[in-house]
């Protein structure tokens, strides 16, 4: 059951990627330049709630500096490489390893 949770948020990441990968091309090609929008703006126009949430969690429990250096290094990449990086780990960790003896064993 643990699996298939982590599969699915695996695929849901997967979406949520190719979503923003999408937006991301769509604004690049109307501005005849590249546009990457940060994980930040993307997360403030979704959740802004959940992202103020989640910098008082991390100051409260790790310290001030541990938000700067979440806030300078993961939030300020393109959205849709996290989100894609996020599904790979999900992806990787809900795997299950084919059988040695083969698919036709007893």
């Amino acid at each position: 059951m643990v699996r298939l949770a982590l599969r699915m948020m695996s695929l849901l990441l997967l979406c949520a990627g190719v979503v923003a990968a999408t937006a991301d091309t769509i604004a690049s090609v109307s501005a005849s330049r590249m546009i990457l929008t940060p994980l930040t703006s993307v997360w403030a126009d979704v959740s802004p709630a959940s992202l103020a949430m989640l910098q008082q969690t991390a100051e409260a429990r790790f310290g001030i500096g541990t938000w700067a250096a979440l806030r300078d290094t993961v939030l300020v990449q393109p959205a849709f490489v996290v989100l894609f990086a996020m599904s790979l780990v999900f992806w990787m960790l809900g795997y299950k390893k084919p059988s040695l003896a083969g698919r036709f064993a007893a």
